[in-house]
This record gives structure tokens, C-alpha cells and sequence, in this order.
């Protein structure tokens, strides 16, 4: 074996953060439908709580359309306030 040859019991992880971006802006998305659950979906978690904008990476003025989509979606009864295992 070679002195310059380093051997590790495990892989190094080298975890390279993605950029986040906001998807509504880069869709040129501007109206949020909040009947369409299978989109809105995407922004809640497991138990139906709304998912943060350090998580998502959308920006503020599209996170506060969001959240008034799914709260409008839950009480039409389109999306659950609570669930036990959603996805």
C-alpha cells in the first residue's frame, strides 16, 4: 500500500445542498386553486399540517397563498385538518 493511499471503513458523505427556488414563480403559476387537492397535497405532510417555506423553498407572498388554499380546502372538505398517515 501506498503512504498517499487513505482507506476509510465507510464512505465519506459530501452532501451537496440543492438550490432552492420557488416553483410558482418559476411555473409562472399566479392563481392557487385551492379545489385541487392532489396539487396542494404536495405542500401538506403526513398528518395534514402545512409544510414550512424553509422546506418547500417557495417565497412569502406564494407560502401565505398556500396556506389560505389549504385552509379554504379543508373547510369545503376537500383536505382533512388532521390525518394519521395522508401520503
Amino acid at each position: 500500500m501506498a503512504d498517499s493511499e487513505i482507506r476509510y471503513l465507510q464512505p465519506i458523505n459530501i452532501e451537496v445542498k440543492k438550490e432552492k427556488y420557488c416553483r410558482f414563480k418559476k411555473m409562472g403559476i399566479e392563481y392557487i386553486d385551492y379545489k385541487d387537492y392532489k396539487f396542494l397535497l404536495k405542500f401538506i405532510n403526513e398528518q395534514g399540517k402545512i409544510l414550512p417555506r424553509r422546506v418547500t423553498g417557495t417565497s412569502n407572498k406564494f407560502q401565505k397563498r398556500v396556506s389560505v388554499a389549504v385552509k379554504r380546502g379543508r373547510h369545503i372538505a376537500v383536505l382533512p385538518y388532521v390525518a394519521d398517515m395522508l401520503k
